[in-house]
């Protein structure tokens, strides 16, 4: 109608009334411009809101086990440090020099819950997320997993070779029901039992201690051990604050696009 009216001016040489109407043209296609984007803009900060609501509970999903795993570590550090010192004993307790021996070359792994960091990764929509947590954490913690290379590195390690050979398939047997892991409903490992039942006779156990003192070659599996797990924990350490970072900046931000 608009171009309609503009040609029946340009034919009786109205140029007033052509200038009003191109400006009023002008206006609207500005006007519906500024409508359009803003609409888009909208949609975006909703859409990345909900991404960034989404992984929040995501992070805050595998924050809980990433500090289980951390302190599960730790126990396992600490079983080592244990183990190493009664091997250096003339007589140690053997059911305490046996399930330490165990329990230092335990594992533990948790996935990461990524499913909304790839679906935002896939979409090309990074940039609606808080750039807080996509620079000081999500990047750094969805590009790597260091829990299941931890896992991975005790799992292959020649000290859990050597100490899972010496000690008898049915003394681990024992271990494994009433003084090892204990998970959660989910089946994730969230620390050891905290109290040890060995279903086994005294004299079994003895054997399995005197096989492990017998070993001269462990004390130094151990000392190979011992920097390995140093070397590992850093990096879940790193892990860690990765995820509480990003977990601080998803939830101050509440999704809003930078």
């Amino acid at each position: 109608m608009i171009l309609r009216r503009v040609i029946d001016h340009f034919r009786k040489q109205e140029w007033t009334a052509i200038a009003i109407d191109l400006v009023i043209v002008i206006l609207g296609v500005f006007i519906g411009t500024q409508v359009s984007n803003w609409n888009t803009a909208q949609a975006d900060k909703r859409r990345g809101a909900d991404y960034a609501q989404r992984l929040a509970a995501d992070i805050s999903y595998d924050l809980v086990y990433r500090r289980a795993i951390m302190a599960y570590y730790n126990a396992v550090y600490e079983s080592a440090e244990s183990a190493v010192a009664m091997l250096s004993q003339p007589a140690p307790d053997p059911r305490a020099l046996v399930v330490n021996a165990y329990r230092a070359t335990e594992a533990a792994f948790a996935p990461q819950t990524r499913a909304t960091w790839d679906e935002i990764v896939s979409s090309g929509e990074i940039g609606l997320l808080p750039r807080a947590a996509v620079e000081n954490g999500l990047v750094s913690y969805f590009g790597a997993n260091e829990a299941q290379t931890t896992y991975f590195g005790i799992r292959n390690s020649s000290l859990r070779a050597r100490v899972r050979k010496t000690i008898p398939h049915v003394v681990q047997e024992a271990i494994r029901e009433g003084c090892s892991d204990r998970r959660n409903a989910q089946g994730y490992i969230v620390g050891f039992a905290a109290e040890c039942r060995l279903d086994i006779s005294d004299a079994i156990m003895q054997q399995a201690a005197d096989a492990l003192k017998g070993d001269k070659e462990l004390p130094g599996e151990f000392a190979l051990y011992f920097s390995d797990l140093n070397t590992t924990r850093g990096p879940l350490r790193r892990e860690l604050g990765f995820l509480e970072s990003a977990n601080a900046a998803l939830n101050a931000d509440k999704g809003v696009a930078r």
